[in-house]
């Protein structure tokens, strides 16, 4: 995992174009990977859904509402 948050950061002092061409790619390799079965996929996010729903009712997690991830997010971006 730490390599992966070095390759972040590295990755989010690009130009915002060249961000974006990483983010293409980075999303076309995952359409690439053998778990490409749409039952296999459905039944994926079909656990993930049932996991994370399990967690906000057992009161574990309570959310992030998409505008202040947006924000934040926006706020990382522009402060590189």
């Amino acid at each position: 995992m730490a390599h992966a948050h070095s390759v972040l950061e590295e990755a989010l002092k690009l130009p915002a174009n060249e961000r974006a061409d990483v983010a293409a790619e980075l999303l076309a390799s995952l359409d690439e990977a053998e778990a490409d079965d749409p039952a296999e996929v459905e039944r994926l996010w079909a656990e993930e859904i049932e996991r994370r729903a399990r967690r906000v009712l057992a009161g574990e997690s309570s959310g992030v509402p998409w505008s202040d991830v947006r924000r934040g997010l926006e706020a990382r971006l522009t402060s590189k």
